[in-house]
């Protein structure tokens, strides 16, 4: 190589080595200041914890699949060690470990945070609220994720749309439902909106880990209980101990699962390895969802085929008292916390909308 070309070559790999920016000079001699995305062979290892168990059918299985999509797509130079709840920290603390960096991320459902963030209930499902296909649009199209992020960005977390359960079944009971009298006095596993609503109805809820669900229900710590749907509840076991499983799910129409990230860390990776978590995130969230439809149908059949068990539709003036409280519980919720009434207002402005369109697109058709 002569002289002035290796010195050229030497001079050129030094600014490249630098970092992301450098100075050039513009045709008129000016200098300017042009963002480089550098790619370099740098690997990182990051830790997921979730709030499922371990290898958990689908919600922990697509964790996993995240994981795997990301280090197929970074040749390996990112790699994500999948964590269940428990193994790492206790699943109802993945919030707090990402958002003070023990780990890098987390998956799970945002409802579960509403105890220090309570427009974060909004985030996972509304009662009588969006289906999965609404909750989408407004969340990647109507502003709903900027008001996510904005929430969470005092906890140094930035979150992501990361799988959804689609719609889900009402539950799990021991006795047959069939006014508000025989929901008085239940302790039921009911998460999110749906258990304050029930609360308010005078039954207690208790929010336990998916891990301990089977056995509080058989030892009687709960009467009923709702989980997801025919796929995950097959799963589980409740059929062999409680025979009346009610439909719809009022509680939860949609089943949105969240990926958590620390801002910090994920400020600190190259731009590239950003978009590769990002379409990861997207691809999950579509295929989560589809086979989630596709389990919980299939399931929905074997259930039906085994005769043991009754599905029971709650009544009309059931479902209108629930959504009647629901509506008291929202403005309560509303009343008394700035960004609630602010995620709401959101929400609602843009499920009137929408509904227009699904109203003639979609549920004269069904």
């Amino acid at each position: 190589m002569k002289k002035f070309e290796r010195r050229g070559f030497l001079k050129t790999s030094a600014i490249l080595a630098a970092g992301s920016s450098a100075i050039l000079m513009g045709c008129n001699g000016e200098k300017k200041t042009e963002n480089i995305n550098i790619l370099t062979n740098k690997k990182y290892e990051w830790k997921l914890v979730t709030a499922w168990p371990p290898h958990y059918p689908l919600l922990g299985e697509y964790a996993e699949k995240f994981s795997d999509i990301i280090n197929r797509m970074s040749s390996g130079r990112f790699k994500i060690q999948v964590y269940g709840g428990g193994e790492l920290v206790p699943p109802l603390e993945t919030f707090d470990a990402v958002s003070q960096g023990l780990v890098e991320m987390g998956h799970s459902a945002s409802y579960y945070w509403a105890g220090k963030l309570s427009a974060s209930q909004f985030f996972t499902s509304v009662p009588f609220g969006m289906n999965s296909d609404q909750s989408n649009s407004w969340l990647n199209h109507g502003g709903g994720l900027k008001l996510w992020e904005e929430m969470y960005a005092p906890f140094n977390i930035i979150p992501f749309c990361c799988g959804n359960t689609g719609g889900q079944m009402g539950g799990w009971f021991r006795k047959e439902i069939n006014s508000i009298s025989d929901i008085k006095g239940l302790k039921i596993r009911m998460a999110g909106l749906g258990g304050k609503i029930i609360n308010k109805l005078g039954a207690s809820t208790i929010l336990s880990p998916g891990a301990e669900l089977y056995t509080n229900l058989e030892r009687g710590v709960i009467d009923a209980l709702e989980w997801i749907g025919p796929y995950h509840d097959y799963l589980m076991g409740f059929q062999r101990i409680a025979p009346f499983y009610y439909y719809p799910g009022w509680q939860e129409p949609t089943g949105i699962l969240e990926l958590l990230i620390n801002k910090n860390a994920f400020e600190s990776l190259p731009v590239d390895l950003q978009d590769i978590v990002r379409y990861a995130a997207e691809a999950v969230n579509t295929q989560c969802l589809a086979e989630f439809n596709f389990r919980n149908a299939e399931y929905l059949e074997k259930i039906k085929v085994e005769g043991k068990v009754q599905f029971k539709k709650y009544s009309d003036d059931l479902l209108k008292l629930f959504s009647n409280t629901t509506v008291e519980v929202i403005n309560e919720i509303t009343s008394k916390d700035l960004m609630s009434k602010k995620v709401f207002e959101s929400y609602s402005k843009f499920q009137k909308q929408i509904n227009q369109w699904s109203n003639i697109a979609e549920i004269n058709y069904l």
